[in-house]
């Protein structure tokens, strides 16, 4: 059974309330979003608040926005947020993705966001997990986090030069790349992830923004080498984060 808390180096996640738990997966999209010249950040489906509180950890004085459709998840999100070093420069609201860009109604022109990064429900095709939380966690037909409606947020609340990352399995992000194509949103860097040498690949991090550049950034992790150890790589971008590796 996983702990109900998991420890960083500067804050503590409390997951009792939690459908999905801290993962390898978050922690990896948490170090790896590129967040040069943040200015105002938006965690979508923040579920423990752990994408919130790396990106507060990385940005000095950048204020951040985090969503949560599941209440008991958003109140202990709320919870982490004010534990931690950054309460005051972190925001988490209880809504769904349609109800917060509602209430971003009225923002003035170039108010949106620099940079956007979520973890979004990937099982689409599977038969959904019997508990309700869990379900709206990790399957999108049950959540408010559709690949379309990321995207349709994304274009219409991202700055200039604003950029979009996310974290799915290869045959999912190829969905969500058609999606974000579609919406008028380019591929700018690809991230593949293995869990060893020669392994198959699992996750892909993509950067999107409206901007296509000239030559797409390709890069690859290793989270273990051969002999079952983290690969240097993966020290490297969590070595601020975790408390050993």
């Amino acid at each position: 059974m996983p702990n109900d808390y998991f420890q960083f180096q500067q804050f503590r996640i409390a997951q009792s309330a939690c459908a999905q738990k801290v993962s390898t997966d978050a922690c990896l999209l948490g170090a790896a979003t590129d967040l040069a010249g943040a200015t105002r950040v938006l965690d979508l489906g923040t579920g423990t608040g752990l994408l919130a509180l790396m990106v507060a950890q990385r940005a000095p004085g950048v204020p951040i926005e985090a969503i949560e459709i599941d209440p008991a998840a958003a109140a202990q999100a709320a919870a982490n947020v004010a534990a931690s070093p950054w309460a005051g420069r972190i925001a988490v609201h209880p809504l769904s993705l349609a109800a917060y860009a509602a209430s971003l109604g009225g923002e003035a022109p170039g108010a949106g966001f620099s940079h956007i990064i979520c973890n979004p429900p990937f099982f689409r095709r599977s038969l959904a997990p019997p508990d309700a939380a869990r379900a709206t966690a990790r399957h999108e037909g049950a959540a408010s986090l559709t690949f379309e409606a990321i995207v349709t947020f994304a274009t219409g609340h991202l700055r200039p030069g604003g950029t979009l990352t996310v974290l799915l399995p290869p045959p999912e992000m190829q969905e969500f790349g058609g999606a974000a194509a579609a919406a008028g949103l380019a591929v700018q860097a690809r991230l593949a992830v293995r869990h060893r040498p020669g392994g198959r690949h699992t996750r892909s991090i993509w950067q999107f923004g409206r901007t296509a550049l000239a030559a797409t950034a390709e890069a690859e992790l290793l989270i273990q080498d051969a002999d079952g150890a983290y690969s240097a790589g993966f020290r490297a971008l969590l070595a601020g984060f975790y408390l050993a590796l």
